[in-house]
């Protein structure tokens, strides 16, 4: 092989490494912004997480509240009624005192 040969075959690997060079270059980039891409997601799971959490308890937190005025008007039923229930007793048992102190005359 001649001088002038060798010279072109030389300046040709030049060049492939030239090419290869800046095709890892790219490479490198790439890399680094699929890197930055799965951190990302991975702290946009993390959020989500979070926010699911959250909800659950926000949903416990609504059921609680609506259940409140079902306990409360439940509360004033049983209050009604032995309110009544009592009233009637009161007045059978008054009734009764007064007949047995009618019949003990």
């Amino acid at each position: 092989m001649t001088d002038e040969e060798i010279a072109v075959k030389l300046e040709g690997h030049d060049h492939e490494i030239g090419s290869l060079k800046h095709r890892m270059s790219e490479q490198e980039e790439q890399n680094k912004t699929i890197q930055e891409l799965v951190l990302s997601v991975k702290e946009l799971a993390l959020n989500m997480q979070a926010m699911l959490r959250e909800q659950s308890d926000q949903g416990e937190r609504l059921a609680k509240l609506e259940s409140e005025p079902a306990e409360r008007w439940s509360s004033m039923k049983k209050t009604v009624f032995n309110t009544v229930v009592g009233a009637m007793a009161g007045a059978v048992a008054t009734g009764l005192i007064y007949i047995m102190a009618l019949y003990t005359k």
